[in-house]
C-alpha cells in the first residue's frame, strides 16, 4: 500500500501503480518509468479521476511536457514536468512527438491562424505562458506548425524573463475565477501567482499551501498591515493574494468570481469576517520585482 505521507498531488502513486522513481518509498504491485509526451491542445485539463465530471485540479498549457505512466480508456495518468502535479489528462491532448520550445506566449492570449492572415478563421486560442516552437517568419506572423501562425509580437523567446511579476499578474484583472484553472480564460488564486512568478524566472509550485511553504521569507507579524510591501504574498487557508502596492490587494477570488485589484484593508476585513485570518506573509527576493514606492 502506498505511503500516504507522500503528497499524492506531487508523487505519482496509486493502489495498482507507482512511478519507478518512487520504488523503495512506496509499496505498489507495479512500477513504471513512463514516457514523456507534449500537450498539443491549447490546454489540457488535469483531473483527480479519469472522468470529465471529476474535479479540475490544474491545467497543462500548450507545449508543456507530461510523463505518462498509464493510459486507459482515453485517459493518461501522468505527472507534469513543470511543477510535478499528478493527475488524469485526456490522452487526445498529448503527443509522443516532442517539439523543443523556442518561444512562449507573452500576450494574455493569442489566436492561432491557419494562415498568415488575420482574416482567416482562427483555429484555437493560446494563453499566456504557452510554449511553441517557431518554424519561420512570415510578415507580422510566426509559423509554429503546419498551417498554424501566431502574431509575432505576441511571443517572446522561451528564455525571456519578465522584470516585475506584480505587473504581469495585473494583466489578468477581469479574468474569470475558475477552480483549478490556469489559463487567461479562467484561473484560480494560486495559478495567478504561479504564472506571474514563472514568467519572472521564479520556480513556483501549483497550490497555495505549497507556495506558502516554499516561497520567500516570512514576515514576523502577518497581521501588521503597515509592514506590507508591493509584491508580498498573503496566505490564508486555501487562498493566496498579492500586495499590489498603494494599499491595494490583487487576487483571483471566488467572492468577485474574477481577478481583481481592491483596497487592502477592506478586503482583509471582509475575508476575516468569514472567519479567515492571514496565516502568513512571505516576501520574495527583489530579482522578480521592480520595487516602487508604496
Amino acid at each position: 500500500m502506498a505511503d500516504k505521507k507522500l503528497d499524492a498531488r506531487l508523487n505519482a502513486y496509486r493502489a495498482d501503480l507507482a512511478a519507478a522513481s518512487l520504488e523503495g518509498s512506496v509499496d505498489a504491485p507495479k512500477y513504471a518509468a513512463g514516457d514523456v509526451r507534449q500537450v498539443v491542445a491549447a490546454a489540457a485539463p488535469v483531473r483527480r479521476l479519469p472522468r470529465f465530471d471529476a474535479p479540475l485540479d490544474t491545467e497543462a498549457l500548450h507545449g508543456e511536457l507530461v510523463r505518462v505512466f498509464d493510459e486507459s480508456e482515453g485517459w493518461a495518468w501522468g505527472q507534469l514536468e513543470r511543477d510535478r502535479y499528478v493527475g488524469y489528462l485526456p490522452a487526445e491532448c498529448l503527443s509522443t512527438h516532442i517539439a523543443e520550445p523556442t518561444h512562449k506566449v507573452r500576450a494574455l492570449r493569442t489566436f492561432a491562424y491557419p494562415a498568415d492572415d488575420i482574416k482567416t478563421p482562427p483555429l484555437e486560442l493560446l494563453s499566456f505562458g504557452s510554449s511553441v516552437r517557431l518554424m519561420g517568419l512570415s510578415g507580422d506572423f510566426v509559423q509554429i506548425g503546419s498551417n498554424r501562425f501566431l502574431f509575432a509580437r505576441h511571443v517572446v523567446p522561451f528564455e525571456a524573463v519578465e522584470t516585475d511579476f506584480v505587473s504581469v499578474a495585473m494583466r489578468f484583472v477581469g479574468t474569470p475565477y475558475l477552480w483549478g484553472g490556469r489559463q487567461s480564460l479562467g484561473l484560480d488564486c494560486s495559478a495567478l501567482v504561479q504564472l506571474a512568478l514563472s514568467s519572472a524566472g521564479v520556480a513556483c509550485p501549483r497550490d497555495s499551501d505549497m507556495q506558502e511553504a516554499e516561497l520567500g521569507d516570512p514576515l514576523p507579524d502577518p497581521e501588521d498591515i503597515s509592514a506590507l510591501q508591493r509584491g508580498d504574498l498573503l496566505f490564508w487557508t486555501g487562498h493566496v493574494a498579492i500586495v499590489a502596492g498603494d494599499g491595494q490587494l490583487l487576487h483571483a477570488n471566488a467572492f468577485h468570481m474574477e481577478t481583481v485589484i481592491e483596497p487592502l484593508a477592506p478586503a482583509l476585513a471582509r475575508i476575516e469576517s468569514g472567519h479567515a485570518k492571514v496565516r502568513a506573509v512571505k516576501r520574495l527576493a527583489g530579482a522578480c520585482l521592480e520595487r516602487t514606492s508604496d
